[in-house]
């Protein structure tokens, strides 16, 4: 019998607490292997780390191994402390001078965001370079888990990883048997961009019981037209930004009142750090979206009982 995504999602958490209870696991020849396939002995533990994006300052927090960090790039701002460490770039231009004179003995990049040159000329240079790319949200539970190893936290980030998968299955488990509803998720609005199925940010919109209407589109993160998503007529909208505050530009969509989530009111917004940071925060978003999808869900339920719109069957994982 097929088991259920949560089910495993639950077996995988409960694997990673098993490995918890070791705290003193590192032996000779232990290694771990990124997100390229370049593999990283944790016999010694790094101690002094750079991070080439704010994720990942994140995630080196979330592992327990922040005091551990040396240098950072631009809007490296959560946890708070973490706006203290010396920034040596952003996550697309690092300035190697800077790099070299805090003399890290590990820099972590992110293949979806840092160039593939970047990384290639610090190798070049004889560093360390460990790259991740989590997207799916079993990956932001394997990144914390590896950068403990990497930094002698095991247990920390072992417990980490393990809350943020039990929490990720009680989410899945209470949302998915929830009738499906059409879903635009807007990044920006000029240009107007979305994301594609790829992206772990549809995957949240899965989670809530939503069907991203431009799964299928290439790239990962395409420009879009307006006549796209009108044809497409999503039942819910939910806008990024730039900051906490809501954009103005969510309400543009009032200009297109024959959209069904325009028409019925359903525009929603969330704090673009917690959907588009993969760290355990994607969970406040996702919690923040599913209240708005069942929201959106009991409206339509509430005034269009026979909408067809609205599948009473889930799909199945």
């Amino acid at each position: 019998m097929k088991i259920l995504s949560y089910q495993r999602v639950i077996l995988f958490a409960f694997l990673c607490m098993l490995l918890s209870v070791n705290a003193n696991s590192s032996a000779a020849g232990n290694t771990v292997i990124d997100a390229i396939g370049n593999e990283f002995s944790y016999t010694i533990p790094a101690r002094r780390i750079i991070s080439l994006t704010p994720h990942i300052t994140e995630l080196v927090y979330a592992a327990g191994a922040g005091a551990q960090l040396v240098g950072v790039v631009a809007y490296s701002d959560y946890p708070p402390q973490a706006q203290s460490i010396r920034q040596i770039g952003s996550f697309n231009k690092v300035s190697l001078e800077q790099i070299a004179a805090v003399k890290p003995d590990l820099i972590l990049a992110w293949s979806g965001g840092n160039s593939m040159e970047t990384i290639s000329r610090l190798k070049s240079l004889g560093f360390r370079v460990h790259v991740n790319n989590p997207d799916q949200f079993e990956d932001i539970a394997e990144t914390i888990r590896q950068y403990g190893l990497l930094t002698g936290f095991e247990k920390t980030a072992n417990q980490a990883a393990s809350q943020f998968l039990l929490r990720y299955a009680s989410l899945l488990q209470n949302q998915h048997k929830r009738p499906k509803m059409s879903v635009f998720y807007e990044v920006w609005n000029d240009p107007l961009l979305t994301i594609n199925g790829q992206h772990l940010i549809s995957r949240v919109i899965s989670l809530c019981g939503g069907k991203n209407i431009f799964a299928d589109a290439i790239p990962i993160a395409p420009k879009i037209s307006i006549e796209s998503v009108l044809k497409h007529n999503p039942q819910v909208i939910i806008a990024s930004g730039m900051d906490q505050a809501r954009p103005e530009w969510l309400d543009h969509w009032q200009q297109w009142p024959t959209i069904n989530a325009v028409k019925n009111s359903q525009l929603y917004f969330i704090p673009p750090d917690l959907l588009q940071r993969h760290t355990p925060r994607i969970l406040d978003g996702a919690e923040q979206m599913c209240d708005q999808m069942n929201r959106a869900r009991k409206h339509y339920l509430d005034n269009f009982p026979a909408n067809e719109a609205i599948e009473t069957q889930p799909d199945q994982d």
